[in-house]
């Protein structure tokens, strides 16, 4: 049985990759843990876009996180150890990892990752395309045959 794609349209031609990028989102979307934010920066100098994705990660050390960029995905995990010498009467606060993917647009770089108070701050740049234009010459069919 076939699938069928928003892309499928026979005048989007070349458009499977994103469609596979599409897919990969989806599946990357989990259970919404650690809350986050995705903003735009505005530029200065005409430099190219500035986004900003920042994740709540309150508990979290620096040795607890990582951020990985394979492809155009960008993972970050995070995992809590527990203490082994600490007796709870009321445990509220779990000590819990997660793994959060973001796929990125074919350009995008990754400049930064900070953590302060409880929020890991990762910046992105998409550089300014060079606009490029070209004339097509149109040949004589019969010349090709």
């Amino acid at each position: 049985m076939s699938r069928l794609s928003l892309l499928s349209n026979p005048l989007l031609l070349g458009f499977d990759e994103i469609e596979r990028l599409i897919d990969r989102a989806n599946k990357g979307a989990g259970d919404g843990y650690p809350p986050y934010n995705v903003e735009r920066i505005p530029a200065a100098n005409g430099a190219g876009e500035l986004l900003r994705i920042t994740l709540a990660v309150a508990g979290f050390t620096r040795e607890d996180l990582e951020i990985t960029l394979e492809d155009s995905q960008l993972t970050i995990r995070g995992k809590q150890h527990e203490e082994g010498e600490r007796e709870f009467l009321y445990r509220g606060i779990a000590a819990r990892q997660f793994a959060r993917t973001f796929v990125l647009a074919e350009g995008i770089e990754v400049r930064s990752a900070n953590l302060a108070n409880g929020l890991l701050a990762i910046d992105l740049e998409r550089p300014q395309p060079e606009r490029l234009v070209r004339t097509i010459k149109i040949g004589d069919r019969k010349s090709q045959a």
